[in-house]
């Protein structure tokens, strides 16, 4: 039986529990709270050193510095991060919850290296998330958010031509953010970003390309047009065409580093998805 994507995401939402408890924005290290402490200051001080190995190395990961199955060495850890052994354990556990790290018997910890299917599954389930959510933004849209959209859009443009992938990085985490949270479905929204973390690894393939962050800054400002127009048929469009190119761009990098392994992509980009992704929105 057919199940429309609004409708889907509701199922995904109600059967899924791991889906309601999920970290809210930025990095997982800014959205996680810190466990409670157990010995006062010295165990907040031990969090916070947790708290900032995970940020880090999820950074690292998501901008290709650390690559899908590189191992991750403690002793390495320690010493680049100056932290306690328990501390780097503590963050490869984390990391490893989140979907970004393996650890495995005699090997120790890596940086999760997901096959092609694995990929179509999370995009799958990301775009019936994503596209619910950009329909119900369009309905509730007022001029405020269309003009924190802009704010945030602003800083990513200027991160985007001074060629800096970190903050490039934190103000696209801002901004979808701030436009899926304008759905005000705050378990949509948990969703959402649950599994915008496990695609971390998939777009440290292209995220670091200037022709990538070109075309996310172009895309956002169609987003924004089209939250403007009130043209639903257009955001979803967008919202597709600008999820696809990192998905697509992750498999066939697979394909060529293991060519034994039968990838199938998704079929090619639609010329109007083609045309969205090309366009140039001047910015206001």
């Amino acid at each position: 039986m057919w199940v429309a994507p609004h409708d889907l995401s509701i199922i995904l939402l109600t059967k899924h529990p791991f889906l309601r408890h999920t970290p809210s924005m930025g990095t997982a290290a800014s959205r996680q709270q810190p466990q409670s402490p157990t010995n006062g200051h010295h165990g907040r001080s031990a969090q916070r050193a947790v708290h900032s190995i995970v940020e880090q190395l999820e950074e690292d990961i998501v901008l290709g510095f650390l690559y899908p199955r590189e191992r991750l060495v403690e002793d390495s850890l320690i010493e680049r991060f100056r932290a306690k052994r328990y501390a780097v354990r503590e963050a490869l556990a984390r990391l490893e919850g989140l979907g970004l790290v393996e650890r495995l018997p005699n090997r120790g910890a890596m940086v999760r290296a997901l096959t092609p299917s694995e990929v179509e599954d999370i995009y799958a389930v990301r775009e019936i998330l994503e596209t619910a959510a950009a329909s119900e933004v369009l309905r509730r849209v007022t001029p405020e958010i269309v003009d924190r959209l802009t704010q945030i859009q602003r800083r990513h443009d200027q991160a985007a031509s001074d060629s800096d992938p970190r903050a490039a990085f934190r103000t696209n985490i801002e901004f979808h953010h701030a436009f899926f949270s304008a759905c005000d479905n705050a378990k949509l929204v948990e969703a959402i970003e649950h599994f915008g973390q496990k695609a971390h690894c998939i777009r440290s393939v292209s995220i670091t390309r200037q022709e990538y962050l070109e075309r996310s800054r172009n895309e956002h400002w169609l987003m924004i047009q089209a939250l403007r127009d009130r043209d639903e048929d257009k955001l979803i469009a967008i919202c597709r065409a600008h999820m696809r190119v990192a998905k697509d761009t992750y498999i066939e990098s697979y394909r060529r580093r293991f060519p034994d392994h039968r990838a199938s992509a998704s079929p090619p980009l639609t010329e109007h998805e083609i045309t969205v992704g090309a366009k140039l929105m001047p910015t206001p």
